[in-house]
């Protein structure tokens, strides 16, 4: 709005803002009005105004207290929350006088912001005002009384985070000892608020209806409410009794009101909840009150008994408790027949709605205080009730949960005892009573529960044993009363009862289950409540309310008292006593428990032996089990008339004392022939059976005497298991069978069982039966079960059965067809894993050893020859584990000969040694030896000596290791070789050496390399203590590692097999950077390198490199290896690697005397062989090595050097191959000429200032000696020497190419004076005319790539070196004629030839040869498109065609066509706009990269030739679709975010690099981009195909479907757009092209190019709009300024601009040119063609020459042939006249 100080209308002098208007009345009333608040009082201002003169009210307020206090009257959510904190967080760090000065302004705002909506403000605030409390303390006092009754609200809010911190403020104000003194000072205040909101208050009040929604104001109305009543409930429980009763008027006043008892009836249950709870407060604190008002009281209360609302529940029922308690005549106030019982009944079937565990624990003590106006009748009233509560556990809630159920059960068994207490009488009333409460509830209930498993695992049983031993108590003689035969005949008629319950359940024939196990359950816990009495300890509680005087009824001492209500329920003290579990059980119900056993067991006897019922077979198991007694085993025995008396078989004293006892009778008569059953399956009930028989027997011998009787017999094994099993299970079992488990008897059946099992696993039984899995089980608990620290059987008897298990397993493991006996070995392995598990020191006998070094072994080698499963093999993983932990937990591990890690250590190093291992094989190995080792090194402390001795034995010697050095393949030779990182002179191996044999097994080297560089990795990087560490050898065997590791390096066509042990040994990360660093810590293997280099050199010395350059090691410590370079001499082929190994790592000043010595014995050349290592080739190899290595050297030594060189070849020209046959050469002789040429490639490159001119005819001469050599022997170019000869002689072409191509001009002067027209007249030519027919030559003779064999390191330097022919020597080329028979060309015969013989090797599967192939024929595109044009100069006009077109070079076109199918076999799964991913160099690679440079040689030859030209092959490409499936290609090559590799810019930025910015420099040599080479060419090709065919690259986008379309114009847009615009705006702007009467100039900003024609008095001004997505969208062109020209002529030229610059491929200034050419015709009187209206056609750019031979008009032949064929006439458009 307006300024402060502004008004807004003339005479308006209303102020603008709150400030002006505050101001404003300050001025004219004289005094600053009170604003925000309830009120407007002076003296109790809402907060600080924020007006001038505030000051004069209270200057203490702080600024910024005043601004936050502005805030908190703001009505938005967020910033009060936010000023709230913020003003807790002042009031805590400000000094307390400042905070102070708030005081007078914080009441009325609290009294607002703890009322708020918003639960977030109502927290922060009680948190405020804590930190207020704690800063003010006592000066709070004087506001307490206007704060107190919000702030006791505030502790009762709904929200308990709000509630606690305005409970924690208060107890920061307050002690607890001083909290009722505060509320009885401020006790008027208080209760007035809350009346106020009570009473008073509504929705619309307590918020602004015309601000607050409707829903939130309700929602504030029902939160004060519900607050207040809480608050009121507070305030009277805190309140002493002398101040509740100076408050009695205002609480009459309240309770008077009507409003206050509707809350009763209110929709919310919060109030209705929190009224009960201020009932029930009312009549605790203040009974004469609420005796006043009983009648509103019991009727808010107890007719609405039936609210089962969780919130308002619990406080319900207290409140009727205490109405019940305080209001005497309650009940003269409520209808109880008609609104209270038939409520509660309803409420009590339906059990009680899901609030059991809340409303039945009241049921008690409200019938205890039901008075007997009310249960009169009593039958009638407690058969109701009891049924109602029987009918409730129907109900669905308690169906479903247990703690419903038990609550209900609980209330019952409760109340039924309470009732029975009331009315254990003799009068005939009560006997009816206890009758119908036995019979007709009681006993009804235990019928359902019999039959419901649902109640048999409720608390019922225990209920009721807990009430029978209360009643057995009372008949004792002993204890006090006389109820005695009350409680009598309730005991005879429950057991008359239950006994009648129990027979009728069991003397069935179709007894269901549930039932049997009902009966048995009663009868267990019957016979033992205490088993699960803490389980149920919650639920064996007995309530009574103490404190209410004459209101007791006493009972004996035993007894809980009953049920009664003090004056306090509510907070109840509710006393719990519990019945002693532990206390003894009365005898006569022991008799009676036992006489309902036997005759159940009796009457269960009969159906077992007449029907062989199995149910009732397994309750008998369960009373004998439960009930072992001999007069429950004798009365069994009578049941069955047919009994004979049996004995064990001997006849001894003992024998005969145990046939007199029943319980063995019962055992030999019955129990052993059911345990014989064959078809019986479930056993475990007899064996329980068995037990109660031994528990019956008096010593241990009659008990081992009948189990070794047991096991003697015929008996399935799964019984000996479950007798062992429980026997494991319970100790006193097992004192019970210690003496059989031990005994002699059962060891050797458990060991013939063993042998049994194994012969018919080996006999490839696979079908098994079920008892064959009893019976391993049965060994494996037999051996790996230990009690009490010792064995389960007998320590003989397990090592036997060890034996037997390793033996099979050995046999196993030798089997060929080894799945047949899977089931055995699984067996085995479950047998061996539990035995090392839970066997302590299993492993000191000597069998348990061999077994678990036999599955080690089957751990340790592949599934391909084991042919075990992968779950089989989990399983041998998981024994071997629990043995090896067993061994490493073991006390006195050691490692003497035959012990498991020796013998462990043996086999794995013989698996190396006879390596027939493939990487599968390997892995395996590796992972179990580590495994093991991983283990050891575990232990603590760790057995550092033992993991020694293990390494040590697990190493190969010296002579093993140089054994399988000699076994690798030589092929790694071939690459140091070429690069000239060593030079060896060793005999030729012939030409099978080099392919590589096709394998699938790993040389034992890597092999060997590959599993000890992983241990000693482990080791290294898992032992803290290093220091301690002593491996003998270490050093030795990480060389060998690197040995190995430097041999994979090395190989460069790697077999599959190597390849994939390459990618194993990445996955381990066994790499020379990471054992170069953990071992060098610890072990010397620098000087080991280095004196295995001085002995063999070879690969020795490669790894010695590696080393050293990885370990970044200093020339400091090489010097202390060698200590002089005199130690290198006499030079030997050893010690020349080792130099050409170190020399990059050596002083310089070392270097320079290598050289001086080097040169001084090379003048010394005629007293020795040249050829030899100590001769000339030896040291002028180690020249060259240092001068590579960076040293200088002075010109007159290297003067000297080639100076001695020109000596040999005048005095010993025989040694320089000229005119060689290579295949007779030696390997000293070829070598010697490879460093010649090395040496002098070095001096071209830096020194050939001083060369002399005889020096450089020796050079040049050599050269083209050594190159006719090397074109005339390709046959030997499977020799890798051979190759080094080639690959160098072609080294020196490129370096002299290079050096003569770009002289630097200071080097010319210094040249001697015919030495460039020398190379360019005489040389250029003698050299390419070699090196080309070379190239094919050698590309026809090795056609296979994948041939080891293949020279391609020699197509590389020749490819390299014809890239600086020239274009002369290739259009004038020596290759053999070759022709296609068909092909259409218009070029001389050897272009022709050059395409034919080159184009094909495009495809060749070589990137280096494609690449090279591709830079020769790139120098011959511009040339060609001039012969078509001469060609097409000499057509006559009766010639040209309607539509001519013509095809680019054949021999390309050729490879279009044979790559585009293969592309589309590649690419055709991928849609368009995917990126397809290309591995580099594979076959698809090569095709793809063919097909790309076969493009870009197009577009080239595109780009070379004339506008008319590019019509007709734009019109060739359009009607072969092969532009169209390049770009399709092209979308399917170029990544989605084409950035270029290697930069740090982020991606979108200005400064981001992309293939489209950044050239494509495809090199032979550089290999780093490979990974991105296809992406970056195909995007190269897409930029060059945009700028050079803009209109069919148009067309193609404009036809493709929506979602290809969209692809092609969001990436052109985003990546070439802009690169391809910027270019055409610079070379509109740097273009040299002049224009006669036109001008162009461009803006860059815009994007615009400004064409200006200008002839006589016309003036034409067109400005070119280049779109966003150029070059896809149409170009514009928009009208300037014109002069002279027709309106209709204006727009046929803008029309034919837009169309040039649509539709030519070309630039916009090409675009222009001829749009200036086609006016220009048009002003030279050129007639247009009447169908185009144009002087040049838009395609063709051709002139109209048809004429029609009646109206002479002329048309464009492309013209016509459209009216021709769009009409079906061949009529003249203008005259209509027949065309001729």
């Amino acid at each position: 709005m307006g300024g402060k100080n502004k008004q807004r209308t003339k005479g308006n002098v209303r102020p603008s803002s709150s400030g002006r208007a505050a101001e404003l009345l300050a001025r004219e009333r004289g005094a600053v009005p009170g604003f925000v608040g309830f009120g407007s009082s002076s003296n109790d201002l809402g907060y600080v105004p924020a007006v001038y003169g505030a000051e004069e009210i209270d200057n203490l307020v702080d600024a910024d207290f005043r601004m936050v206090l502005r805030k908190l009257s703001k009505r938005d959510t967020i910033t009060k929350l936010k000023a709230v904190q913020e003003f807790g967080t002042m009031c805590k760090e400000r000094e307390s006088e400042i905070v102070k000065g708030v005081l007078p302004y914080w009441p009325r705002i609290y009294c607002k912001i703890s009322m708020d909506h918003d639960r977030r403000v109502r927290e922060a605030t009680e948190q405020a005002f804590e930190q207020l409390i704690l800063k003010v303390k006592r000066n709070l006092a004087p506001y307490l009384k206007s704060i107190m009754g919000y702030w006791l609200i505030a502790q009762c809010d709904t929200y308990s985070p709000a509630a606690s911190a305005a409970n924690v403020a208060f107890q920061a104000a307050f002690p607890t000892s001083k909290q009722p003194e505060a509320l009885a000072f401020c006790k008027e205040e208080i209760l007035n608020i809350l009346q106020d909101n009570l009473l008073k208050e509504t929705p619309d009040t307590l918020s602004d209806p015309q601000s607050v929604p409707e829903e939130e104001r309700e929602a504030k109305y029902v939160r004060v409410v519900t607050c207040s009543l809480l608050a009121l409930k507070k305030l009277l429980t805190l309140l002493p009794g002398p101040e509740i009763d100076t408050l009695e008027e205002n609480l009459t006043q309240l309770l008077s009101q009507n409003k206050f008892w509707k809350y009763s009836k209110h929709t919310t249950p919060q109030i209705r909840g929190a009224l009960f709870e201020a009932v029930a407060t009312f009549c605790q604190h203040t009974p004469e009150l609420i005796q006043t008002q009983a009648t509103r009281a019991c009727s808010a209360v107890l007719l609405n008994i039936d609210d089962t609302d969780p919130v308002v529940c619990p406080a319900l029922w207290e409140a009727v408790l205490y109405i019940l308690t305080n209001i005497k005549d309650c009940w003269q106030h409520v209808n109880s027949k008609k609104g209270v019982m038939p409520k509660l009944w309803l409420l009590l079937k339906e059990g009680g709605r899901g609030l059991a565990t809340v409303l039945h624990p009241n049921l008690l003590p409200f019938i205890s205080k039901l008075p007997d106006e009310i249960t009169d009748p009593k039958l009638e009233f407690y058969n109701t009730f009891f049924s109602s509560v029987i009918l409730g556990l129907s109900s669905e809630r308690a169906v479903s949960s247990p703690s419903e159920c038990s609550a209900i059960i609980f209330a019952f068994m409760e109340c039924l005892r309470f009732s029975l207490l009331q009315n254990a009488g003799a009068e005939d009333e009560h006997k009816k009573v206890q009758q119908m409460l036995i019979s007709d509830q009681l006993l009804l209930l235990v019928e359902s529960a019999l039959k419901n498993p649902r109640l048999q695992s409720s608390p019922l049983f225990y209920q009721i044993t807990d009430m029978l031993v209360s009643w057995e108590k009372r008949v004792n003689p002993s204890s006090e009363g006389t109820a005695e035969d009350t409680f009598q005949r309730l005991l005879s008629d429950f057991w008359d009862g239950v006994t009648r319950l129990c027979v009728q359940q069991v003397d069935r024939t179709d007894a269901e289950e549930n039932a049997l196990n009902g009966v048995s359950t009663l009868l267990q816990v019957m016979q033992s409540p205490e088993g699960s009495w803490k389980q149920c300890k919650k639920k064996a509680i007995k309530i009574r309310f103490a404190g209410l005087e004459g209101a007791e009824v006493k009972d004996d001492d035993d007894e809980e008292d009953l049920p009664t209500v003090s004056k306090s329920p509510s907070d109840s003290t509710l006393l719990v006593e519990r019945s002693d579990p532990g206390s003894e059980r009365p005898h006569s119900q022991n008799r009676r428990l036992e006489d309902l056993v036997c005759e159940l067991a009796e009457l269960n006897m009969v159906y077992v032996n007449e029907q062989r019922s199995d149910k009732h077979l397994k309750f008998l198991s369960v009373l004998v089990s439960s009930f072992p007694s001999r007069r429950l085993f004798q009365v069994l025995l009578d049941s069955d008339a047919q009994n004979q008396e049996t004995g064990l078989g001997e006849t001894s004293l003992q024998e005969k004392t145990m046939a007199a006892n029943p319980a063995v009778q019962f055992l030999l008569q019955k129990l052993i022939i059911w345990l014989k059953e064959d078809q019986r399956k479930d056993t475990d009930f007899l064996v329980n059976m068995l037990y109660s028989v031994l528990h019956c027997c008096d010593s241990n011998e009659e008990k081992k005497l009948i189990l070794d009787h047991i096991s003697k017999m015929d008996v399935k094994w799964s019984i000996l298991l479950q007798i062992i099993q429980k026997a494991c299970a319970d100790e006193a079992k097992f004192e019970a069978t210690s003496d059989w488990l031990k005994g002699e008897v059962l060891g050797e059946k458990l060991v013939k069982l063993a042998e049994d099992l194994c012969a018919i696993g080996l006999n490839r039984i696979s079908t098994l039966k079920s008892s064959h899995s009893d019976s391993w089980a049965l060994i494996s608990l037999a051996l790996s079960q230990h009690v009490q620290k010792k064995t389960l059987i007998g320590e003989v008897y397990v090592e036997k059965i060890i034996e037997k298990l390793h033996a099979t397993l050995l046999k196993a493991k030798n089997l060929s067809d080894a799945g047949d006996i899977e089931p055995l070995v699984s067996f085995i392995c479950d047998v061996a894993s539990n035995f090392f598990c839970s066997v302590k020191n299993c492993l000191l006998l000597s069998s348990a050893e061999d077994l678990l070094l036999t599955v080690f072994q089957l751990c340790a080698q592949s599934q391909e020859i084991t042919h075990l499963s992968d779950s089989l093999l989990q399983k041998l993983n998981h024994a071997c584990f629990a043995g090896i932990q067993s061994l490493v937990g073991q006390i006195g591990t050691d490692f003497g000969e035959g012990t498991f890690l020796h013998s462990s250590a043996l086999w794995v190093k013989n698996q190396i040694l006879n390596s027939t291992m493939g990487v599968k094989s390997l892995q395996v190995l590796i992972s179990s030896v580590c495994s093991l080792v991983e283990n050891l090194i575990k232990t603590n402390p760790p057995r550092s000596h033992i993991m020694e001795k293990f390494i040590e034995c697990l190493t190969p010697n010296d002579s093993e290791w140089k054994m399988m050095r000699q076994a690798l393949p030589p092929q790694w030779l071939k690459r140091p070789l070429l690069n000239g990182r060593l030079n060896l002179n060793c005999q030729y191996l012939c030409m099978d050496v080099w392919r590589f044999r096709s394998s699938v097994k790993i040389p034992s080297h890597l092999c060997a390399a590959a599993l000890l560089g992983q241990v000693i990795l482990i080791m290294l990087e898992s032992i803290n203590e290093k220091d301690k560490l002593n491996l003998v050898g270490a050093e030795c065997t990480v060389a060998e590692v690197l040995y190995s590791l430097q041999w994979c390096e090395e190989i460069e066509i790697l077999p599959a097999v190597v390849s994939e042990f390459c990618g194993m040994l990445q996955e381990m990360n066994i790499t020379h950077e990471r054992i170069s660093k953990e071992s060098g810590k610890l072990f010397n293997v620098l000087e080991t390198l280095f004196s295995r280099s001085m002995q063999n050199g070879s690969l020795w010395t490669l790894t010695l490199a590696k080393y050293t350059e990885t370990k970044e090691v200093s020339s400091s410590d090489l010097k202390k290896l060698y200590e002089t370079i005199e130690s290198f001499f006499p030079l030997t082929e050893q010690n020349l690697c080792t130099i050409q190994g170190l020399s990059p790592f050596l002083f310089k000043e070392e270097k320079e005397l290598l050289m001086n010595y080097c040169t001084a014995e090379l003048l010394k050349w005629e007293d020795t062989d040249i050829t030899s290592i100590h001769g000339g080739y030896g040291y002028l190899a180690v020249i060259h090595c240092c001068l590579k290595s960076g040293a200088t050297g002075g010109q007159d030594m290297l003067m000297e050097v080639l100076r001695t060189v020109m000596e040999w070849r005048n005095h010993k020209e025989d040694v320089f191959l000229f005119n060689f046959n290579l295949k007779e050469v030696s390997p000293s002789l070829l070598v010697f000429n490879v460093q010649m040429i090395r040496f002098i490639c070095w001096l071209i490159r830096r020194s050939p200032s001083f060369m002399t001119d005889s020096q450089w005819d020796f050079i040049l001469c050599s050269m083209l000696a050594w190159l006719e050599t090397v074109s005339e022997n390709t046959g030997s170019y499977w020799n890798p020497w051979a190759q080094v000869f080639a690959c160098q002689t072609c080294n020196l072409v490129t370096a002299l190419s290079e050096f003569f191509t770009a002289p630097a001009p200071d080097l010319l002067e210094k040249l001697p004076a015919n030495l460039m027209s020398e190379w360019k007249e005489f040389f250029t030519e003698g050299v390419h005319s070699l090196l080309l027919p070379l190239f094919v030559k050698i590309t026809e003779q090795f056609s296979e790539t994948d041939d080891p064999l293949f020279p391609l390191p020699v197509l590389k330097a020749v490819g390299d070196a014809l890239i600086y022919i020239p274009v002369e020597q290739l259009t004038q080329n020596n290759l053999q004629p070759k022709f296609v028979a068909g092909q259409k060309t218009n070029l001389p015969d050897k272009l022709q030839t050059l395409l034919n013989t080159l184009t094909p090797l495009l495809l060749f599967k070589a990137r280096h040869v494609q690449i090279s192939v591709y830079y020769i024929l790139h120098k011959v595109m511009p040339q060609l498109p001039e012969f078509d044009n001469e060609n097409d100069n000499t057509k006559s006009d009766d010639e040209e065609e309607e539509e001519p077109c013509l095809s680019p070079p054949a021999a390309l076109m050729a490879i279009l066509g044979a790559t585009e199918e293969l592309l589309d076999d590649i690419l055709g799964s991928v849609q368009v706009g995917e990126f397809a991913v290309v591995q580099p160099l594979s076959e698809e690679y090569c095709c793809i990269l063919g097909y790309l440079l076969t493009w870009k040689l197009i577009l080239t030859f595109f780009k070379a030739s004339s506008s008319h030209l590019r019509v007709q092959y734009s019109l060739y490409l359009r009607k072969t679709k092969s532009l169209h499936k390049l770009l399709f290609h092209l979308f399917r090559l170029m990544p989605d975010n084409p950035v270029y590799p290697g930069q740090t810019a982020e991606p979108g930025s200005k400064e981001t690099r992309t293939f489209f910015t950044e050239d494509l420099h495809l090199s032979a040599l550089k290999t780093e981009y490979l990974p991105s080479e296809i992406a970056h060419l195909a995007c190269s090709v897409y930029y060059i195909t945009l700028k050079d065919l803009p209109a069919m690259v148009r067309l193609w986008w404009n036809g493709q479907e929506k979602r290809v379309f969209n692809t092609v114009d969001k990436f052109t847009s985003k990546y070439v757009s802009n690169v391809l615009s910027c270019q055409e705006i610079s070379s509109v702007q740097t273009s040299t092209q002049t224009f006669e009467n036109m001008t162009v100039k461009a803006r860059s900003t815009t994007r615009e190019v400004i064409a200006t024609y200008s002839v006589e008095d016309i003036f034409i001004e067109l400005v070119i709009q280049l779109p966003q997505n150029y070059p896809l969208g149409s170009i514009s062109v928009e009208s300037g300024r014109r002069v002279g020209v027709a309106v209709q002529q204006w727009r046929n030229w803008m029309l034919q601009l837009s169309t040039y610059l649509t539709h030519q491929n070309g630039s916009i200034m090409e675009g222009l040119a001829l749009w200036k050419n086609n006016v220009d015709k048009r002003f030279e009187g050129v007639e247009d063609c009447m169908i185009c209206y144009s002087v040049i056609h838009g395609s063709n750019y051709s002139l109209p020459k048809k004429a029609c031979r009646t109206c002479k008009k002329k048309f464009h032949s492309a013209c016509l042939y459209k009216w021709f064929t769009s009409s079906n006439k061949s009529t003249c458009p203008l005259c209509r006249e027949t065309f001729f």
